[in-house]
């Protein structure tokens, strides 16, 4: 199997580089840019298989960052918080970031959130596509479309859509979206289902009110009824 690309997008010179050497250990191939404007450079020639975003920079930070990188690309992004606020985690999550990890952390604690974000791309036993009315998904591609036009949506918001797909007209509650959805820790932040939810809709141009997709019941979850 090839070794997957890493980009690390932090302005400090010194974690890049132990953050390299040690994701070198685990079998990646890991590159930095100090800047974002560099980063960005480096995607847009050579798009890797994940990004490592850190959340303050001068001149761009990691919010802003993510949302020009969601312009063009749906890679897997992981936002390194130096705080770990809440709001922070809102912010990327409505930007589509696909995982968090707060400053300081262990380096083993990173190389799992990667492992676990990259393990959504990998092709699993049930690779047939899934048709819902005018909704299909493409499991082995990491796609979804309607009607034929492709979405623009994130690693987290395809899972999401996909579980919701599999159980379509049953209630899910906000518990089973936790235990069924991996990478970011809810038990820390459950209103980030809400969220999810919310930016899925976004996505699939569905209005909360008049629900073709994705209705909320209330103080059950959530329920997927096609169209």
């Amino acid at each position: 199997m090839s070794r997957s690309t890493i980009l690390i997008i932090d302005d400090d010179p010194k974690l890049n580089d132990l953050l390299k050497g040690y994701l070198s250990k685990f079998g990646f191939d890991a590159i930095s840019a100090i800047h974002p404007h560099e980063g960005l450079k480096l995607i847009k020639k050579q798009p890797p298989d994940l990004i490592i975003i850190d959340v303050m920079m001068p001149d761009m930070d990691g919010f802003e960052l993510c949302r020009e990188i969601r312009k063009d690309f749906s890679t897997p992004i992981i936002m390194l918080t130096a705080r770990g606020e809440l709001t922070d985690r809102v912010v990327g999550l409505e930007l589509g970031a696909d995982d968090y990890l707060p400053k300081p952390f262990e380096p083993r604690e990173l190389v799992a959130r990667i492992q676990s974000v990259l393990r959504r791309f990998q092709p699993n036993e049930s690779n047939a596509k899934l048709k819902v009315g005018n909704v299909e998904i493409f499991p082995e591609k990491y796609q979804a479309q309607i009607e034929g036009n492709t979405l623009d949506i994130s690693t987290l918001e395809f899972d999401l859509l996909l579980l919701f797909v599999k159980n379509k007209d049953k209630v899910l509650s906000r518990e089973q979206l936790m235990d069924n959805l991996h990478g970011v820790d809810w038990s820390v932040f459950d209103r980030s289902i809400d969220v999810l939810v919310s930016r899925l809709r976004q996505k699939l141009n569905d209005d909360p009110k008049a629900p073709k997709y994705i209705k909320t019941i209330r103080g059950m979850g959530y329920k997927f009824i096609g169209e």
